[in-house]
């Protein structure tokens, strides 16, 4: 019992939605020419108005109607197609009522009461219409469009235009599943690719943070290593130091030294198990002009201002360093051809770097990537306290300039000041 009621209910709503709406989402169609998405509305309007205008001379011919009930069905014959796309139900509802109407003044021996186009309009609207709604409603929709073909279809043709009608729907049923299963297929591959997406972003991110932790490492472990060397040596150098100030050298030697054992086991975790140790030196911005050197060589047309000043700590350094390889190599992917600009400006606080390309001479050979060689500037910059500037440039090039301050921020008072 409780099945039937349901049954009825799902029913019942079918039948109210198909006069009462809501409507279907409108279905957008786009022409593979753009001149053909401006033309085409004028032009299906001009058709509509020509095959309105010999409609209803048909039916003043054929039924001896008077001029004004012609035009008025043959407007209800044409007026469903405008709405064929955006509003489905109402396409059905405009097609029904011209439907019953149609078959005024029908002549006895015609096998179909309604003029050529209202047939092929009612065949179309139940295929297309009947594609996009449910199955409740397109059973509402095809049985009350049965109904004037019973009334008034003659008895030696109702069976096989029945047969007809419901052939039509039944097609339309199909097609509405296949179009709604792709729909949901192609919502679900979205889906996915974003999520996929999404997780080689933080992947990646991931992974330049992890580069970054090694590379850091080895900065680190110099002026560790420095530290315990002059701590050590330091009783040896002042000969005359008090024996609280000896002890005190020895302690600072024995942290330094344990704090490069833990740096060597964090290491070891953030080193994956088929990675190479780091044994060269870590990369300097003195090391940037053969790095546009090399890229000169590789045919980007790059060129190096640097200004003087003080050397910049090490992780300064390094950070400028990779900032600049990576700039270079996503212009010479992503713009090939154009001329790049690297400058460097060592400040009296910080680090000014700035890379500049033009507009690509050619097209890229690749893909434009999803950007994840900017998140790994991010990265570096974020970890010295630094900004990060990089987008697209007035002259239709591309910019990447970074501040490396030399000393990390101040950190916030938890306690706040007190006074």
């Amino acid at each position: 019992m409780r099945l039937v009621a349901s049954y009825l209910s799902v029913m019942w709503g079918g039948l109210r939605r198909l006069f009462r709406g809501p409507d279907y989402p409108p279905v957008t169609v786009r022409l593979p020419w753009r001149r053909l998405d401006v033309l085409a509305p004028g032009a299906a309007g001009l058709a509509l108005v020509g095959v309105t205008v010999a409609t209803a001379q048909y039916l003043i011919d054929s039924r001896s109607l008077p001029a004004l009930t012609a035009v008025v069905i043959a407007v209800l014959s044409v007026l469903p197609l405008p709405f064929l796309l955006r509003r489905p139900l109402w396409a059905w509802r405009i097609m029904f009522l011209g439907q019953l109407f149609g078959t005024f003044n029908r002549q006895h021996d015609e096998v179909w009461p309604w003029s050529p186009l209202q047939v092929v309009v009612i065949l179309l609207v139940l295929l297309v219409v009947g594609a996009r709604v449910d199955r409740a409603v397109l059973g509402w929709m095809a049985l009350l469009t049965l109904i004037p073909v019973w009334i008034f279809v003659g008895p030696n043709n109702v069976g096989g235009i029945t047969v007809l009608f419901v052939v039509v729907a039944l097609v339309a049923e199909v097609v509405g599943r296949i179009m709604r299963s792709r729909s949901t297929l192609s919502a679900r591959l979205a889906e996915q690719s974003e999520v996929s997406e999404l997780e080689k972003a933080r992947r990646t991110v991931l992974e330049e943070r992890t580069r970054i932790a090694r590379e850091m490492h080895d900065v680190v472990a110099h002026h560790m290593s420095m530290i315990a060397v002059q701590a050590e040596t330091a009783p040896y150098r002042l000969p005359d130091l008090p024996e609280p100030a000896r002890a005190e050298f020895t302690s600072m030697a024995t942290a330094a030294r344990q704090a490069l054992t833990d740096m060597r086991r964090l290491l070891g975790v953030l080193r994956s198990e088929d990675g190479e140790p780091l044994v060269a030196p870590q990369p300097g911005i003195d090391d940037i002009p053969e790095l546009v050197t090399a890229a000169r060589r590789a045919g980007v047309r790059a060129d190096l201002d640097v200004s003087g000043g003080e050397p910049p700590p090490e992780a300064v350094g390094l950070a400028a360093y990779r900032i600049v390889q990576e700039a270079l190599a996503n212009a010479s992917r992503h713009a090939p051809g154009a001329a790049v600009r690297v400058e460097i400006r060592p400040w009296t606080a910080d680090l000014s770097v700035r890379v500049h390309n033009g507009p690509p001479a050619a097209e890229p050979a690749g893909s434009a990537g999803a950007g994840h060689g900017i998140a790994g500037m991010r990265e570096r910059v974020s970890l010295l306290g630094g900004e990060l500037v990089a987008g697209p440039a007035p002259d239709g090039g591309f910019a990447v300039a970074a501040r490396l301050p030399y000393a990390p921020p101040p950190e916030p008072d938890a306690g706040g000041s007190g006074g």
